[in-house]
């Protein structure tokens, strides 16, 4: 009931000895990560203790991947220092890299989105909240205690919006939670994550969030319509946003009727995706739409 992140799944957290990468590697043990070590070539050979587990720093990517068997990686670095973190994990042949980061340089980001394309390493973010695989894994700043295991798959480009939808939703539950990242070039894409969704045979049903400026929703529809056999039900963010104005995440754009909320709700709708009008009436149109799934299933 996963993609991308697993009970099994190994994470090194570079920059886990800043303030961030403190606080939130407590919070990925306390849900029951598996993370095996930080990295920070300054602090190599010193472990820090988080309550009743003692982390161990490595040097670099490759040292920790070489002593725990890693293969995820959580990057809490300055923005300044994301694209060396990235290229060197995915030097290393790291299969994930979560780049929580925001503010990175889009240049930057190209970059190393490019180079760990074509050592094989997935790229989710940056400027994103990671994922979760409730009751499993925890690769970030989602908070874990406000959803449960379930056949649910959620794919958002909003952080915010994806905590909401959690909690609306934790009656069901969630296979996977992937928080993409808003900004104008990201790793790990919707389409990659219905792609993802529609070959988890414990996946049911997935939930799509976007948001205005450009053109990745109306591309996740012509691959819904195409691909996806499993109901999927979507939530635009910026249906009120004022024309001519620079709303939120660095990705929101709008050039004239191009991106704009209506556009893909109307592509999605095309492609047989239900809509909702707020992220509360998302989730409504969920349960309603997993309640028929199910009459259907038993009749």
């Amino acid at each position: 009931m996963a993609i991308f992140l697993t009970k099994e799944s190994k994470v090194l957290v570079q920059g886990m000895t800043g303030g961030e990468g403190m606080k939130h590697t407590r919070r990925m043990l306390a849900a029951g990560t598996d993370v095996v070590g930080g990295v920070n070539p300054r602090k190599a050979g010193r472990t820090v203790d988080f309550d009743d587990r003692a982390v161990p720093v490595f040097g670099s990517v490759r040292e920790g991947m070489a002593a725990t068997g890693a293969d995820v990686t959580v990057v809490f670095v300055p923005p300044a220092f994301a694209k060396a973190a990235v290229t060197e994990a995915a030097d290393a042949g790291i299969g994930l890299a979560v780049v929580i980061t925001e503010g990175i340089p889009v240049h930057d980001s190209v970059a190393f989105h490019a180079y760990a394309a074509t050592k094989g390493t997935r790229v989710i973010g940056p400027n994103c909240p990671g994922l979760i695989t409730p009751g499993q894994s925890n690769a970030g700043i989602i908070p874990a205690d406000i959803t449960k295991p379930g056949r649910i798959g959620l794919v958002s480009k909003s952080g915010t919006l994806t905590y909401q939808l959690m909690y609306e939703l934790r009656d069901i539950g969630f296979s996977t939670c992937v928080g993409i990242g808003g900004d104008p070039v990201v790793g790990t894409t919707h389409i990659d994550c219905l792609a993802a969704f529609q070959d988890d045979p414990d996946t049911e049903l997935v939930v799509l969030i976007g948001e205005i400026g450009g053109d990745a929703e109306e591309r996740a529809a012509a691959y819904v319509r195409d691909h996806v056999t499993k109901p999927v039900v979507a939530y635009i963010a910026g249906f009120t946003a004022p024309e001519g104005r620079t709303m939120g995440h660095a990705g929101a754009i709008v050039s004239g009727s191009s991106g704009t909320a209506q556009a893909k709700k109307e592509a999605l709708e095309a492609a047989g995706v239900r809509v909702g009008g707020t992220p509360t009436e998302t989730a409504r149109q969920v349960l309603t739409r997993w309640e028929s799934e199910r009459v259907a299933a038993q009749g």
